[in-house]
Protein backbone atom coordinates (compact mmCIF):
# COMPACT_ATOMS: atom_id res chain seq x y z
CA UNK A 1 0.00 0.00 0.00
CA UNK A 2 2.81 2.41 0.89
CA UNK A 3 4.53 1.57 -2.40
CA UNK A 4 1.35 2.37 -4.36
CA UNK A 5 0.97 5.68 -2.49
CA UNK A 6 4.57 6.61 -3.22
CA UNK A 7 4.23 5.99 -6.96
CA UNK A 8 0.89 7.82 -7.06
CA UNK A 9 2.46 10.82 -5.34
CA UNK A 10 5.32 10.80 -7.83
CA UNK A 11 2.95 10.67 -10.80
CA UNK A 12 0.72 13.47 -9.51
CA UNK A 13 3.73 15.70 -8.88
CA UNK A 14 4.47 15.80 -12.60
CA UNK A 15 8.09 14.86 -11.94
CA UNK A 16 7.48 11.42 -13.42
CA UNK A 17 6.34 12.85 -16.76
CA UNK A 18 8.48 11.90 -19.74
CA UNK A 19 10.46 14.94 -20.78
CA UNK A 20 10.90 15.84 -24.43
CA UNK A 21 12.92 18.49 -26.14
CA UNK A 22 10.56 18.49 -29.10
CA UNK A 23 7.85 20.63 -27.49
CA UNK A 24 7.29 23.02 -24.62
CA UNK A 25 8.87 26.12 -23.16
CA UNK A 26 12.26 24.49 -22.57
CA UNK A 27 12.52 22.67 -25.88
CA UNK A 28 15.81 21.84 -27.59
CA UNK A 29 15.82 25.04 -29.65
CA UNK A 30 15.49 27.13 -26.50
CA UNK A 31 18.34 25.27 -24.76
CA UNK A 32 20.80 24.63 -27.59
CA UNK A 33 20.09 27.53 -29.94
CA UNK A 34 18.34 30.60 -28.51
CA UNK A 35 19.94 30.83 -25.06
CA UNK A 36 23.33 29.75 -26.38
CA UNK A 37 23.22 32.30 -29.22
CA UNK A 38 22.38 35.08 -26.76
CA UNK A 39 25.28 34.00 -24.58
CA UNK A 40 27.74 33.96 -27.49
CA UNK A 41 26.82 37.52 -28.46
CA UNK A 42 27.02 38.66 -24.83
CA UNK A 43 30.33 36.94 -24.14
CA UNK A 44 32.82 39.66 -25.20
CA UNK A 45 31.13 42.43 -23.22
CA UNK A 46 30.56 40.19 -20.22
CA UNK A 47 34.20 39.04 -20.21
CA UNK A 48 35.38 42.65 -20.29
CA UNK A 49 33.04 43.57 -17.44
CA UNK A 50 34.17 40.63 -15.29
CA UNK A 51 37.83 41.49 -15.92
CA UNK A 52 37.35 45.14 -14.94
CA UNK A 53 35.57 44.14 -11.74
CA UNK A 54 38.22 41.56 -10.90
CA UNK A 55 41.01 44.13 -11.33
CA UNK A 56 39.22 46.28 -8.76
CA UNK A 57 38.75 43.26 -6.46
CA UNK A 58 34.97 43.67 -6.77
CA UNK A 59 32.15 41.26 -7.51
CA UNK A 60 29.25 41.73 -9.93
CA UNK A 61 25.84 43.13 -9.11
CA UNK A 62 23.13 42.14 -11.61
CA UNK A 63 19.62 43.54 -12.09
CA UNK A 64 17.17 41.48 -14.14
CA UNK A 65 14.45 43.81 -15.47
CA UNK A 66 11.29 41.75 -15.98
CA UNK A 67 12.72 38.54 -14.59
CA UNK A 68 9.57 36.40 -14.91
CA UNK A 69 10.17 33.03 -13.28
CA UNK A 70 13.94 33.54 -13.12
CA UNK A 71 15.01 32.13 -16.48
CA UNK A 72 17.30 35.12 -16.99
CA UNK A 73 19.43 33.99 -14.04
CA UNK A 74 20.23 30.73 -15.80
CA UNK A 75 20.83 32.55 -19.07
CA UNK A 76 23.42 34.91 -17.59
CA UNK A 77 25.14 32.39 -15.33
CA UNK A 78 25.41 29.87 -18.18
CA UNK A 79 27.33 32.21 -20.51
CA UNK A 80 30.74 30.65 -21.17
CA UNK A 81 33.89 32.76 -21.21
CA UNK A 82 35.10 31.12 -24.43
CA UNK A 83 34.61 28.21 -26.80
CA UNK A 84 36.66 25.68 -24.89
CA UNK A 85 38.89 23.15 -26.61
CA UNK A 86 37.99 19.46 -26.28
CA UNK A 87 40.40 18.95 -23.38
CA UNK A 88 39.42 22.06 -21.44
CA UNK A 89 36.72 22.24 -18.82
CA UNK A 90 34.21 24.90 -19.84
CA UNK A 91 34.32 27.90 -17.49
CA UNK A 92 31.39 30.24 -16.94
CA UNK A 93 31.99 33.92 -17.58
CA UNK A 94 30.41 34.65 -14.19
CA UNK A 95 31.25 32.00 -11.61
CA UNK A 96 29.38 31.97 -8.32
CA UNK A 97 32.32 33.47 -6.44
CA UNK A 98 32.32 36.43 -8.89
CA UNK A 99 28.67 37.23 -8.17
CA UNK A 100 27.78 39.55 -5.31
CA UNK A 101 24.04 39.77 -5.90
CA UNK A 102 21.34 39.13 -8.47
CA UNK A 103 18.02 40.98 -8.14
CA UNK A 104 15.04 40.10 -10.31
CA UNK A 105 12.14 42.55 -10.77
CA UNK A 106 8.74 41.60 -12.15
CA UNK A 107 5.11 42.61 -11.74
CA UNK A 108 3.64 39.10 -11.93
CA UNK A 109 3.25 37.56 -8.48
CA UNK A 110 2.75 34.00 -9.77
CA UNK A 111 5.94 34.12 -11.84
CA UNK A 112 7.86 35.53 -8.90
CA UNK A 113 6.63 32.65 -6.74
CA UNK A 114 7.99 30.23 -9.32
CA UNK A 115 11.29 32.13 -9.36
CA UNK A 116 11.51 32.02 -5.58
CA UNK A 117 10.78 28.29 -5.56
CA UNK A 118 13.47 27.64 -8.14
CA UNK A 119 16.25 29.98 -7.02
CA UNK A 120 15.29 31.44 -3.66
CA UNK A 121 17.53 29.04 -1.74
CA UNK A 122 20.54 30.93 -3.10
CA UNK A 123 21.37 33.72 -0.59
CA UNK A 124 22.79 35.90 -3.39
CA UNK A 125 19.50 35.85 -5.32
CA UNK A 126 16.37 37.85 -4.54
CA UNK A 127 13.14 38.58 -6.38
CA UNK A 128 11.07 41.73 -5.92
CA UNK A 129 7.60 42.58 -7.18
CA UNK A 130 7.67 45.87 -9.07
CA UNK A 131 5.67 47.76 -11.70
CA UNK A 132 8.30 48.91 -14.21
CA UNK A 133 5.95 50.89 -16.44
CA UNK A 134 6.92 54.10 -14.61
CA UNK A 135 10.64 53.36 -14.41
CA UNK A 136 12.78 51.64 -11.80
CA UNK A 137 11.18 51.46 -8.34
CA UNK A 138 12.45 53.78 -5.60
CA UNK A 139 13.95 50.91 -3.60
CA UNK A 140 16.11 49.94 -6.57
CA UNK A 141 17.20 53.52 -7.22
CA UNK A 142 18.25 53.83 -3.57
CA UNK A 143 20.34 50.63 -3.74
CA UNK A 144 24.01 50.63 -4.83
CA UNK A 145 24.58 50.67 -8.61
CA UNK A 146 24.51 47.46 -10.58
CA UNK A 147 27.10 46.39 -13.14
CA UNK A 148 24.71 44.62 -15.50
CA UNK A 149 21.13 45.71 -16.15
CA UNK A 150 19.51 43.24 -18.49
CA UNK A 151 16.24 41.91 -19.80
CA UNK A 152 15.39 38.82 -21.82
CA UNK A 153 12.64 37.15 -23.83
CA UNK A 154 11.01 40.30 -25.22
CA UNK A 155 10.52 42.09 -21.88
CA UNK A 156 10.85 45.61 -23.29
CA UNK A 157 8.12 44.97 -25.86
CA UNK A 158 5.66 45.48 -23.00
CA UNK A 159 6.54 49.20 -22.87
CA UNK A 160 5.75 52.12 -25.18
CA UNK A 161 8.35 54.68 -26.24
CA UNK A 162 7.82 57.01 -23.29
CA UNK A 163 7.96 54.17 -20.76
CA UNK A 164 11.03 52.65 -22.42
CA UNK A 165 12.97 55.92 -22.49
CA UNK A 166 12.09 56.60 -18.83
CA UNK A 167 13.17 53.12 -17.76
CA UNK A 168 16.41 53.22 -19.75
CA UNK A 169 17.16 56.73 -18.43
CA UNK A 170 16.67 55.48 -14.86
CA UNK A 171 19.16 52.71 -15.58
CA UNK A 172 21.66 55.27 -16.92
CA UNK A 173 21.32 57.53 -13.89
CA UNK A 174 21.63 54.65 -11.45
CA UNK A 175 24.53 52.86 -13.13
CA UNK A 176 28.23 53.51 -12.78
CA UNK A 177 30.42 54.38 -15.74
CA UNK A 178 31.06 51.29 -17.89
CA UNK A 179 28.01 49.33 -16.75
CA UNK A 180 26.17 47.23 -19.32
CA UNK A 181 22.52 47.45 -20.34
CA UNK A 182 20.93 44.63 -22.36
CA UNK A 183 17.48 45.17 -23.84
CA UNK A 184 15.28 42.59 -25.55
CA UNK A 185 12.40 43.42 -27.92
CA UNK A 186 10.30 41.56 -30.49
CA UNK A 187 11.62 42.14 -34.02
CA UNK A 188 9.38 44.16 -36.34
CA UNK A 189 10.28 42.17 -39.47
CA UNK A 190 10.37 38.52 -38.38
CA UNK A 191 9.26 36.14 -41.12
CA UNK A 192 6.96 34.43 -38.63
CA UNK A 193 4.71 37.54 -38.63
CA UNK A 194 5.16 38.65 -42.22
CA UNK A 195 1.44 39.57 -42.33
CA UNK A 196 2.27 42.52 -40.01
CA UNK A 197 5.14 44.04 -41.98
CA UNK A 198 3.02 46.72 -43.64
CA UNK A 199 2.49 48.85 -40.54
CA UNK A 200 4.35 52.21 -40.80
CA UNK A 201 7.77 52.16 -39.18
CA UNK A 202 7.39 55.78 -38.01
CA UNK A 203 4.54 54.69 -35.71
CA UNK A 204 4.49 52.35 -32.74
CA UNK A 205 2.99 49.00 -33.70
CA UNK A 206 1.55 46.56 -31.17
CA UNK A 207 0.68 43.02 -32.22
CA UNK A 208 -1.95 40.85 -30.52
CA UNK A 209 0.35 38.12 -29.27
CA UNK A 210 -0.95 34.59 -28.76
CA UNK A 211 0.90 31.94 -26.75
CA UNK A 212 -0.74 29.29 -28.91
CA UNK A 213 2.50 27.37 -29.32
CA UNK A 214 2.14 25.83 -25.85
CA UNK A 215 -0.54 23.52 -27.28
CA UNK A 216 0.12 20.67 -29.73
CA UNK A 217 -1.03 21.53 -33.25
CA UNK A 218 -3.98 19.13 -33.10
CA UNK A 219 -5.32 20.87 -29.96
CA UNK A 220 -4.85 24.57 -30.80
CA UNK A 221 -8.27 25.07 -32.36
CA UNK A 222 -9.95 23.65 -29.26
CA UNK A 223 -8.46 26.24 -26.90
CA UNK A 224 -9.52 29.84 -26.38
CA UNK A 225 -6.02 31.31 -26.42
CA UNK A 226 -5.80 34.72 -24.74
CA UNK A 227 -4.04 37.55 -26.56
CA UNK A 228 -2.11 40.51 -25.19
CA UNK A 229 -0.31 43.45 -26.82
CA UNK A 230 3.42 43.34 -27.51
CA UNK A 231 5.31 45.95 -29.43
CA UNK A 232 7.35 45.15 -32.56
CA UNK A 233 10.50 47.20 -33.21
CA UNK A 234 13.35 47.57 -35.65
CA UNK A 235 16.93 48.66 -34.95
CA UNK A 236 16.36 52.33 -35.75
CA UNK A 237 13.55 52.57 -33.18
CA UNK A 238 15.70 51.03 -30.45
CA UNK A 239 18.71 53.23 -31.21
CA UNK A 240 16.49 56.32 -31.17
CA UNK A 241 15.13 55.45 -27.72
CA UNK A 242 18.63 54.72 -26.42
CA UNK A 243 19.80 58.12 -27.64
CA UNK A 244 16.82 59.84 -25.99
CA UNK A 245 17.41 57.99 -22.71
CA UNK A 246 21.08 58.93 -22.66
CA UNK A 247 20.24 62.56 -23.33
CA UNK A 248 17.64 62.60 -20.53
CA UNK A 249 20.15 61.08 -18.11
CA UNK A 250 23.06 63.27 -19.17
CA UNK A 251 25.23 60.41 -20.38
CA UNK A 252 25.72 58.17 -23.42
CA UNK A 253 24.13 54.79 -23.98
CA UNK A 254 26.67 53.47 -26.46
CA UNK A 255 25.48 50.60 -28.70
CA UNK A 256 27.91 47.69 -28.61
CA UNK A 257 25.91 45.13 -30.58
CA UNK A 258 22.40 44.61 -31.93
CA UNK A 259 21.54 41.06 -32.93
CA UNK A 260 18.54 39.11 -34.16
CA UNK A 261 17.61 35.93 -32.31
CA UNK A 262 15.49 33.16 -33.85
CA UNK A 263 15.35 34.23 -37.48
CA UNK A 264 14.85 30.63 -38.56
CA UNK A 265 13.17 28.98 -35.60
CA UNK A 266 10.88 31.46 -33.79
CA UNK A 267 8.00 29.83 -31.93
CA UNK A 268 5.34 31.14 -34.33
CA UNK A 269 7.07 29.64 -37.35
CA UNK A 270 5.19 26.46 -36.47
CA UNK A 271 1.80 27.97 -35.60
CA UNK A 272 1.38 30.08 -38.74
CA UNK A 273 -0.73 32.50 -36.68
CA UNK A 274 0.78 35.55 -38.39
CA UNK A 275 2.07 34.06 -41.65
CA UNK A 276 0.36 31.06 -43.22
CA UNK A 277 3.41 30.44 -45.44
CA UNK A 278 5.74 29.66 -42.53
CA UNK A 279 7.39 26.23 -42.60
CA UNK A 280 7.27 24.31 -39.33
CA UNK A 281 10.94 24.88 -38.71
CA UNK A 282 11.05 24.84 -34.91
CA UNK A 283 9.80 21.27 -34.61
CA UNK A 284 12.17 20.16 -37.37
CA UNK A 285 15.20 21.76 -35.70
CA UNK A 286 14.11 20.44 -32.30
CA UNK A 287 14.22 17.02 -33.91
CA UNK A 288 17.81 17.60 -35.05
CA UNK A 289 18.86 18.07 -31.43
CA UNK A 290 16.76 15.20 -30.05
CA UNK A 291 18.72 12.07 -29.14
CA UNK A 292 17.82 8.82 -30.88
CA UNK A 293 15.39 10.63 -33.17
CA UNK A 294 16.12 10.75 -36.90
CA UNK A 295 14.85 13.80 -38.75
CA UNK A 296 13.45 13.98 -42.26
CA UNK A 297 16.00 16.51 -43.47
CA UNK A 298 13.68 17.67 -46.23
CA UNK A 299 11.53 19.15 -43.46
CA UNK A 300 14.40 21.50 -42.56
CA UNK A 301 14.26 23.20 -45.97
CA UNK A 302 12.47 26.56 -46.36
CA UNK A 303 10.24 27.60 -49.25
CA UNK A 304 10.37 31.35 -48.76
CA UNK A 305 7.32 33.27 -50.00
CA UNK A 306 8.17 36.97 -50.55
CA UNK A 307 5.82 39.82 -49.70
CA UNK A 308 5.42 42.39 -52.50
CA UNK A 309 6.67 45.87 -51.70
CA UNK A 310 9.48 44.83 -49.36
CA UNK A 311 12.39 44.31 -51.73
CA UNK A 312 15.20 44.73 -49.18
CA UNK A 313 13.60 42.34 -46.68
CA UNK A 314 12.75 39.82 -49.38
CA UNK A 315 16.36 39.88 -50.61
CA UNK A 316 17.67 39.37 -47.07
CA UNK A 317 15.40 36.41 -46.38
CA UNK A 318 15.91 34.89 -49.84
CA UNK A 319 19.68 34.88 -49.33
CA UNK A 320 19.46 33.53 -45.78
CA UNK A 321 16.98 30.77 -46.53
CA UNK A 322 18.84 29.76 -49.70
CA UNK A 323 21.96 29.35 -47.59
CA UNK A 324 19.96 27.15 -45.20
CA UNK A 325 18.61 25.03 -48.07
CA UNK A 326 22.04 24.73 -49.67
CA UNK A 327 23.55 23.42 -46.42
CA UNK A 328 20.67 20.97 -45.88
CA UNK A 329 20.85 19.70 -49.49
CA UNK A 330 24.60 19.29 -49.17
CA UNK A 331 24.19 17.29 -45.96
CA UNK A 332 21.59 15.04 -47.59
CA UNK A 333 23.98 14.41 -50.50
CA UNK A 334 26.85 13.62 -48.12
CA UNK A 335 24.74 11.07 -46.26
CA UNK A 336 23.53 9.52 -49.49
CA UNK A 337 27.04 9.05 -50.91
CA UNK A 338 28.92 8.14 -47.74
CA UNK A 339 30.88 4.89 -47.92
CA UNK A 340 31.16 3.57 -44.33
CA UNK A 341 33.73 1.01 -45.35
CA UNK A 342 36.13 3.59 -46.78
CA UNK A 343 35.05 6.38 -44.44
CA UNK A 344 34.74 8.84 -47.33
CA UNK A 345 32.02 10.49 -49.38
CA UNK A 346 31.97 9.94 -53.13
CA UNK A 347 30.52 12.38 -55.66
CA UNK A 348 30.73 15.28 -53.24
CA UNK A 349 28.74 18.31 -54.47
CA UNK A 350 30.95 21.28 -55.25
CA UNK A 351 31.16 24.18 -52.81
CA UNK A 352 30.92 27.25 -55.02
CA UNK A 353 33.49 30.02 -54.47
CA UNK A 354 30.79 32.70 -54.45
CA UNK A 355 28.96 31.16 -51.48
CA UNK A 356 29.11 33.32 -48.33
CA UNK A 357 31.96 32.30 -46.03
CA UNK A 358 29.73 31.02 -43.18
CA UNK A 359 27.97 28.72 -45.64
CA UNK A 360 31.26 27.38 -47.00
CA UNK A 361 32.54 26.81 -43.47
CA UNK A 362 29.44 24.91 -42.37
CA UNK A 363 29.42 22.77 -45.52
CA UNK A 364 33.06 21.83 -44.96
CA UNK A 365 32.30 21.11 -41.30
CA UNK A 366 29.43 18.76 -42.17
CA UNK A 367 31.65 16.80 -44.56
CA UNK A 368 34.36 16.42 -41.92
CA UNK A 369 31.82 15.29 -39.32
CA UNK A 370 30.16 12.75 -41.59
CA UNK A 371 33.45 11.32 -42.85
CA UNK A 372 34.85 11.32 -39.32
CA UNK A 373 32.05 9.47 -37.52
CA UNK A 374 29.88 7.94 -40.25
CA UNK A 375 31.58 4.57 -39.92
CA UNK A 376 30.40 4.07 -36.33
CA UNK A 377 27.98 1.16 -35.99
CA UNK A 378 26.51 1.83 -32.56
CA UNK A 379 24.66 4.62 -30.76
CA UNK A 380 22.81 5.83 -33.92
CA UNK A 381 25.54 8.18 -35.08
CA UNK A 382 23.24 10.02 -37.46
CA UNK A 383 20.66 10.94 -34.79
CA UNK A 384 23.12 11.58 -31.96
CA UNK A 385 26.13 13.19 -33.66
CA UNK A 386 25.50 14.21 -37.27
CA UNK A 387 22.05 15.80 -36.93
CA UNK A 388 22.90 17.86 -33.81
CA UNK A 389 25.96 19.20 -35.59
CA UNK A 390 23.75 20.22 -38.53
CA UNK A 391 21.67 22.11 -35.96
CA UNK A 392 24.76 23.96 -34.71
CA UNK A 393 25.78 24.73 -38.30
CA UNK A 394 22.34 26.24 -38.96
CA UNK A 395 22.74 28.29 -35.79
CA UNK A 396 26.07 29.57 -37.11
CA UNK A 397 24.36 30.67 -40.34
CA UNK A 398 21.78 32.60 -38.32
CA UNK A 399 24.50 34.25 -36.25
CA UNK A 400 26.71 35.30 -39.14
CA UNK A 401 24.26 36.04 -41.97
CA UNK A 402 22.07 38.43 -40.00
CA UNK A 403 22.18 42.20 -39.77
CA UNK A 404 20.62 42.90 -36.36
CA UNK A 405 17.76 44.89 -37.87
CA UNK A 406 14.67 43.17 -36.45
CA UNK A 407 14.25 40.12 -38.70
CA UNK A 408 14.21 37.61 -35.84
CA UNK A 409 11.65 36.75 -33.20
CA UNK A 410 13.69 38.93 -30.86
CA UNK A 411 15.97 41.91 -31.45
CA UNK A 412 18.50 42.31 -28.64
CA UNK A 413 20.67 45.29 -27.92
CA UNK A 414 23.86 45.43 -25.84
CA UNK A 415 24.79 48.93 -24.66
CA UNK A 416 27.60 50.38 -22.55
CA UNK A 417 26.80 53.28 -20.25
CA UNK A 418 29.39 56.05 -20.58
CA UNK A 419 29.44 58.92 -18.10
Amino acid sequence: MAEKTAYTQAAVSGKYDKSSGLLGKYDNVRRFWEDQLTGIFLRPSLNDLVQRKSERMERLRILDIGCGNGDGYDLIMDVNSKDAGIFEYITAAITDDRLQTYVGLDINEELLQQAQAGYGQNPKVQFVQADLSNGLPDATLEAPPFDLYFSSYGTFSHFDTEQTVRLMADVCRHASDGALFVGDWLGRYAYEWQDLWHHPVDQEYWMNYRISYIYPEAERDRHDVATFPLRLLCADEILSMAQAAGKAAGCTLRPVKLFDRSVLIGRHMDTGDYNRHCPKMRYAVNSLFEGYTRTDLESVRVNYVPRPGFDALNHHFEMFFMAVNTLVDYTIALLAHHDPGQGVVGNVPEIQPYYPEPLKETMQAMRRVIEGVGWLQWGDVRANVIEPHLGYCLRKLEMELQQGMGTGHSLCGIFEIKK
